[in-house]
């Protein structure tokens, strides 16, 4: 069949087929590797075991030059295109964080005010957090409620009448809600609680198999334990660079193996420590929990085990906490790679053992890549370095651009990445030439040396960006109701690394390659081994997914069908 034809067929599938595939797979495990940079499978495949990530390299579909086709490469921004196979700026998830001008103030992602957390001490522990943007959180609440259009979850429970099964779990919040749609449960580690958790917008009552999983503590051998090399230290390519100056000190948790669960000023019960369930989620343990409950919730509510194909997402996040603070290019980052393949090898063999890997589709990606942290470019010859805000004196652009528009008050409302905001009080003003006074603000950050493109929304809106790759990273971004005023992209490498106290070795959400560039891995039933080169959109896993199980596509999906997957 020509190509063009068997392209036009599978996409037609997907749209008129009114019931799932009768071949369907009984479980389409949808695995996403926190932060995993395109070509760290292929950097350390020497050293990887069998049955693991070595198993979907050799026996999968590995397409290499695979990417996330937005500009701001952030965690829930990349879980959220993953799922629906919509671009952010029709998804809705444009950040971490943005500004909501209704509220006048900042929101988190996945917070929602009427769904709280079901449990006593489970919400956001904002003193330890390693995740500072969950502090903008008004809420512990959590759900899905802030994702826009259907996943490919959502559309599979539609399509079986609600008999799928579909569930995500995650270290991190919205690593599991995004994934899991509005219609599936989702489940996450709460590192103020140490134990999983989740909302009401899920449950009224945690299931007794959670309860039983949390109460065995799961996290209890790892007390009296270390995060230690699994492999001699001279194996490994990075054997010489376990003590790099760049690297940050969480706590005392240090930067050099091995790594204590519980630091020497923690002679007491761990649980006690601030930093015992911290430690776990910046070392392989936190991707090992995330298994174990995995493996619990499989067992527990049968998936896979009848011919209504049920979906499970597993978000792994070790990888993105070890880069933020150690840097990808680290001896940790890299013993963090190998756990993450000895954990992926265990969790597929369990999930063989029950369901038989020959009834399983996998598909495995990344929410976004990582940039290298400067020391280490530098070391190598590279150059790059970190912005420095607290350098940058706006005074007089400020007091400039507010006489020349007339402003008394305050102009702005804050940086909340990637989006410089107008101060709401400002837009309110029916005389305001906001075309004119976006031009003025991104011409002056234009003049910063740290800044590359500081792109108006207006001119988004009214479609003025050239057509360039960067450019349209930007307007896929772009949303209306919740984008800022100003998008800021620095020069290829540079970061912020301060980001409300917190100091981060290396960090991601940039339009560059390093960032944007994924892999995606097809494996199961009928999928033949071989590796694709042209560049694909990671919205092309939703619609393919919807193609091979003949469900309808997610309601604001626009990535193309992977036609290698049909062949």
């Amino acid at each position: 069949m020509p190509n063009l034809l068997r392209s036009i067929l599978a996409a037609s599938l997907a749209v008129t087929s009114p019931a799932v595939a009768q071949d369907a797979p009984r479980l389409v495990l949808q695995l996403t590797v926190d932060a995993f940079r395109g070509d760290l499978p292929l950097r350390y495949y020497g050293k990887l075991g069998e049955g693991g990530l070595k198993y979907l390299l050799d026996s999968g579909l590995h397409y290499v030059d695979a990417h996330q086709c937005h500009a701001n490469t952030e965690t829930v921004v990349g879980h959220a295109t993953l799922a629906t196979g919509a671009t952010p700026g029709v998804h809705g998830m444009i950040g971490n964080i943005w500004f909501d001008r209704t509220l006048d103030r900042v929101v988190y992602n996945v917070e929602d005010n009427a769904s709280p957390l079901l449990g006593e001490g489970a919400g956001v522990n904002e003193d330890i957090e390693i995740d500072p943007t969950q502090a903008a959180a008004g809420t512990d609440g959590r759900s899905p409620r802030a994702l826009l259009v259907t996943t490919f979850s959502d559309e599979l429970s539609a399509a079986t009448a609600g008999a799928a099964k579909v569930f995500g779990v995650s270290v991190k919040d919205r690593g599991a809600i995004t994934m899991a749609g509005q219609s599936g449960k989702a489940f996450w580690f709460s590192k103020a609680a140490n134990r999983f958790v989740t909302s009401s917008y899920y449950y009224d009552a945690y299931p007794d198999w959670v309860t039983a999983f949390n109460d065995a503590d799961p996290t209890e051998p790892y007390r009296d334990n270390a995060w230690t090399l699994m492999h001699p230290q001279e194996t490994y390519l990075f054997a010489d660079r376990d003590d790099q100056s760049w690297e940050t000190d969480v706590g005392g948790f240090g930067i050099t193996f091995p790594h204590p669960y519980v630091t020497a000023q923690g002679a007491f019960d761990p649980l006690e420590n601030p930093y015992f369930s911290t430690f776990l989620t910046l070392s392989p343990a936190g991707d090992e929990l995330t298994a174990q409950f995995a493996k619990a919730l499989i067992d527990a509510e049968g998936l896979g085990q009848d011919d209504v194909p049920d979906y499970l997402a597993v978000s792994f996040s070790s990888v993105d906490y070890v880069n933020h603070i150690f840097g990808p290019s680290s001896l940790e980052a890299e013993d963090t790679v190998y756990r993450l393949d000895q954990t992926l090898a265990d969790f597929l063999a369990f999930i063989d053992e029950r369901i038989g890997l020959d009834n399983v589709l996998i598909v495995l990606s990344a929410d976004h890549g990582t940039t290298d942290a400067p020391g280490y470019l530098e070391s190598v010859g590279i150059q790059t370095g970190l912005v420095a805000p607290d350098s940058w004196d706006p005074t007089e652009p400020i007091a400039r651009i507010k006489e020349r528009f007339g402003i008394t008050g305050q102009l702005l409302a804050g940086y909340n990445h990637p989006y410089l905001n107008i101060a709401p009080e400002v837009l309110e003003r029916p005389d305001l030439d906001l075309v004119a006074l976006e031009a003025v603000i991104a011409d002056e950050l234009l003049s910063l040396p740290d800044v590359a493109f500081a792109i108006p929304s207006t001119a988004v809106e009214a479609n003025l960006l050239p057509d360039t790759p960067i450019m349209n990273l930007i307007r896929n971004n772009h949303n209306p109701a919740r984008s800022g005023n100003i998008y800021v992209v620095f020069k290829p490498g540079w970061f912020i690394a301060d980001f409300d106290g917190l100091s981060v070795t290396s960090t991601h959400g940039s339009p560059w390659r390093g960032d944007t560039h994924v892999p995606i891995l097809f494996a199961g039933p009928e999928i033949t081994a071989q590796k694709v080169s042209r560049r694909v959109c990671t919205t092309a896993i939703a619609s393919t997914l919807s193609a091979l199980l003949r469900t309808a596509r997610p309601n604001g999906a626009s990535g193309e069908v992977l036609q290698e997957v049909f062949d």
